[in-house]
């Protein structure tokens, strides 16, 4: 039985096969209960890192009694400079403690708001003007009544920790490699899928590749919670990685998060991006740039450890969608990793000849729509809409080769923009252009301005308007809603970019209010997911108060260890709760904001998977690079922040 969310994707519970289990793991503490604020496993997991990068600092947690669950907040914490709030159900005042119970600051509560997506009247504390580093808790009340937050932490690169355990879940979730007990810790496995006999499906049979043919398609990383891999949703993975190191390379440069390659005269993003980009390659079929849609076993395996995943794996049909989203990942690899080619010689020129096939492939095939075959059952990934990939392949090959023709198929007025998600990456390519600006003639790049701007406007608008500070509308409630709250932050931390890119304008006052709004709104976003949500806990593994247990991630449920890897966003509130019937437990709630269930059985809410983790990598290094550290908007620990490129405008085609 498979079960199919509102984008499309195809998702089975697998109820019944082989290794398959409900039961939460052996050994776990009962779900709810955290001896530390962060899990042990971050230590072991972390014990490789350098830079000054390192597990986040154990912090006992709060008498029960306090009841914590009752005040939201990020319990990560915050850089000094970074807008601060908390969700308070009741009362008139609060006051911020240090470590000692001494009350360092206080102020009003919000009036009450209900917020409709959890049904909850809530009122917001604003603690912002807090910036003394330290560890801290948010009271509300006084007596045996008082509500006291779980401890959170004020410092400079907060974010640190965060963003590289994000980096180091995709190495865990590294297809044809072990994991050395060096550097994954109690996360060490065997490797599995080493994918040197890969064999055609009937699918992709060609003139010169046959059905039953045998290829070679190692690396990559697994998609989700299972073993299989996708080159669509690879393209926005890939490339918002890639976006990262290439908005930020002060940041990212000198990120050591601990992978086999540290060291290696490459910065570790770019080293993690290249396994996945090195098995998006032999996705190509050199006989004619078109690109396999994935690559998958027939059925998904059971909850067993990857060197256990021993199916007989295909590349399956090529696809419109798959071939554009590699074009512009190769297009963008090429430009991004090129100042590197002395490390790997004519790599750079090889991403670019891949991605120039693929879109004369694509333009010969303009809907090679992908139709799941009879014997699949895995994930679909069924885009039926290509304009966007089209633009997208289109902005990345510009701003590479500088040729006229793919200017001339941009079209930008004809563009809409919306948050990007893997079957909507429109977004993408305003963000590429956003970064390039000044390769454009001026009218493009005022429409650049104008679309960024506008898309903006409405999330910080929202975000006002919210009772619980975040732009999440009930339509933004679907398979992997946490991702949709950090590709928000995503969006509006470009507009905070291309003010950057023009401080000193004539209406820099109004640019400068609205860079603080978007910076607020964008923060506010990750301090959801980071545990100021309505069920109070962190969404991401390892890190914050009560983090989730019980992950649908096969590595995770089947290693034996009683914690997850830690590192990984889970999808998050999701009220199709399309696992319902396989979750004994049951959901607390039907609504939209409250549709979350920490149990393994719950793969339409608190599976893991790459496209989601993505941009947690990208906000959380964003968030470091772009709180200032001092008054002043455009100086942080990394410079100022103007750091869009100024390259030679190329002109008019």
């Amino acid at each position: 039985m498979q079960f199919e969310d509102s984008d499309g994707l195809l998702r089975s519970p697998m109820q019944g096969r082989p290794g398959s289990t409900w039961r939460s793991r052996r050994g776990a503490p009962p779900r709810g209960c955290l001896p530390r604020w962060v899990l042990p496993a971050v230590v072991a997991g972390c014990a490789a890192l350098s830079g000054g990068v390192g597990a986040q600092p154990a912090v006992d947690a709060p008498d029960a009694k306090a009841r914590p669950a009752q005040i939201e907040l990020n319990t990560v914490g915050f850089p000094p400079m970074a807008a601060k709030w908390a969700v308070v159900p009741e009362g008139s005042r609060f006051s911020v403690l240090n470590d000692r119970d001494q009350v360092v600051m206080q102020g009003p509560l919000t009036a009450p708001a209900t917020w409709p997506l959890a049904d909850r009247k809530v009122r917001l504390a604003d603690f912002s003007s807090l910036q003394q580093p330290g560890t801290y808790r948010l009271k509300v009340g006084d007596g045996p009544t008082a509500m006291l937050s779980a401890p959170f932490t004020i410092r400079s690169a907060v974010y640190q920790p965060l963003t590289a355990a994000a980096i180091r879940a995709f190495y865990f979730n590294r297809a044809g490699i072990a994991i050395s007990p060096t550097l994954g810790g109690v996360y060490a496995r065997a490797a599995g899928h080493s994918d040197v006999r890969v064999l055609i499906h009937a699918s992709a049979a060609g003139p010169q590749r046959l059905a039953g043919d045998v290829i070679r398609s190692p690396k990559g990383w697994y998609d989700a919670g299972d073993y299989n891999q996708y080159i669509v949703n690879s393209g926005i993975s890939t490339y918002t990685l890639l976006a990262a190191y290439e908005h930020f390379p002060d940041f990212y440069k000198t990120l050591s998060v601990g992978l086999p390659e540290s060291g290696n005269g490459l910065p570790d993003l770019l080293n993690e991006a290249l396994w996945n980009l090195d098995w998006m390659l032999t996705m190509q079929d050199p006989a004619d740039g078109g690109v396999y849609h994935k690559l998958t076993n027939l059925t998904f395996d059971g909850m067993v450890m990857p060197e256990a995943a021993t199916m007989d794996r295909y590349v399956v049909q090529k696809t419109t969608a798959a071939t554009l989203d590699f074009a512009a990942v190769m297009a963008a690899a090429s430009r991004i990793l090129a100042p590197f080619d002395a490390q790997s010689p004519g790599r750079s020129a090889r991403m670019r000849s891949a991605a120039l096939a693929a879109w004369e492939w694509a333009q010969q095939h303009r809907l090679a729509l992908y139709q799941q075959p009879a014997d699949v059952v895995t994930g679909a990934y069924d885009d039926t809409h290509l304009n966007d990939e089209f633009a997208w392949a289109a902005a990345e090959l510009w701003v590479t080769t500088g040729d006229a023709r793919f200017f001339q198929s941009l079209q930008l007025g004809e563009w809409g923009i919306n948050v990007p998600t893997w079957s909507d990456v429109e977004g993408l390519a305003w963000v590429t252009l956003a970064q390039h600006l000044q390769s454009l003639p001026a009218p493009e790049q005022a429409i650049v301005q104008q679309r960024i701007r506008t898309l903006a406007q409405r999330l910080v608008q929202q975000w006002k308007q919210s009772a619980w500070r975040v732009p999440m509308q009930a339509s933004d409630y679907k398979w992997g809603s946490n991702s949709e709250v950090l590709n928000q932050s995503l969006m509006l931390i470009q507009a905070v970019r291309l003010i950057d890119s023009t401080a000193g304008a004539a209406n820099a006052a109004s640019q400068g209010r609205f860079r603080q709004e978007a910076l607020a709104a964008a923060q506010s976003n990750l301090d959801y997911v980071l545990g100021r949500n309505p069920m109070g806990r962190s969404q991401v593994t390892g890190f914050g108060w009560k983090p989730p247990l019980h992950p649908h991630h096969r590595p995770s449920q089947a290693d034996g260890v009683a914690d997850p890897v830690p590192g990984f966003l889970v999808g998050g509130a999701n009220p199709g709760q399309q696992d319902k019937k396989e979750c004994p437990t049951g959901y607390p709630s039907s609504l939209p904001a409250l549709s979350w269930l920490d149990d393994v059985c719950s793969y339409a809410s608190n599976e893991v998977a790459i496209n989601w983790n993505a941009p947690l990598v990208y906000v959380a290094g964003a968030l470091e690079v772009l709180t200032p550290i001092a008054k002043n908007p455009h100086r942080s620990q990394y410079g100022t922040n103007s750091p869009y490129a100024k390259t030679t405008q190329k002109g008019s085609p």
